[in-house]
């Protein structure tokens, strides 16, 4: 393939995922990732995209889809109702890493009577308890992605690879019986250090990703402990997913 033919192929592709990894590049372009930096070198100088540690963003995204407080907008209620679900789970002084989502954010929320000890690479999140006293709060290196409100690159996932913790709280894009996805390739490598760093793990799925199928695969679902979801779920897939030994809990409505 010609670089115009595999300038445009990142372009367009970026163009549905905002961000990516230069490994994640390569492979849509079949090209080697040494390749795949002098096309974004050019497509930098065009001020088409911005390059980062490890991967390319869009400078000027088509629309707000992926930005963090437009996506906190759909499907509230379910995910009020999960983060409460999901905290309950939680046990009193532990050690809970928290995925950058939305949905894990009111999980979060809904976490400061447990007085925990929180890792998180979001930034609402630390936000969020940067006055609480009753939380021990950590938060990841890296670099910033305003529009997603969190933390990226290589430091990021270097902070979850050198520490322990109780539980992880996640997200993802969507969740089938062939594993779960998720939207961004640059979080992969970030979401698998989480997992491996924590001693039970959670999902918190609204039921739209539900039976879906995201851009980039994250993890089988033998990494899944817990799943958290709410009323809508579909039934058959909550049973096949029970069936596979993973614990489903179908948050209440919130009140």
């Amino acid at each position: 393939m010609q670089a115009p033919a595999r300038q445009k192929r990142i372009g367009d592709y970026l163009q549905k995922v905002e961000f990516a990894s230069l490994e994640e590049l390569a492979k849509q372009v079949e090209a080697s990732v040494s390749t795949v930096r002098r096309d974004l070198a050019s497509l930098e100088t065009l001020g088409q995209i911005r390059r980062t540690h490890g991967g390319a963003r869009l400078v000027n995204p088509a629309s707000d889809e992926f930005t963090f407080s437009f996506r906190d907008t759909r499907q509230l209620s379910e995910k009020e109702a999960i983060g409460k679900a999901c905290a309950e789970l939680i046990k009193p002084n532990e050690t809970v890493i928290i995925d950058a989502g939305t949905t894990t954010y009111h999980a979060a929320r809904h976490l400061e009577s447990k007085t925990p000890q929180i890792i998180t690479n979001s930034l609402p999140i630390a936000n969020h308890f940067a006055a609480a006293n009753r939380v021990e709060l950590v938060v990841s290196g890296g670099v910033i992605y305003p529009r997603l409100g969190v933390l990226v690159g290589p430091l990021a996932v270097e902070a979850f690879s050198k520490i322990h913790a109780d539980v992880a709280i996640m997200s993802a894009g969507g969740i089938t019986l062939e594993g779960i996805t998720n939207s961004h390739g640059l979080l992969i490598e970030i979401q698998l250090a989480m997992i491996r760093a924590a001693q039970r793990v959670i999902f918190c799925f609204d039921s739209s990703k539900l039976g879906r199928k995201s851009v980039s695969f994250l993890c089988d679902l033998d990494c899944v402990d817990t799943m958290v979801t709410d009323q809508a779920a579909p039934s058959e897939l909550v049973s096949s997913l029970r069936q596979r030994g993973i614990e489903v809990i179908v948050a209440a409505n919130a009140a």
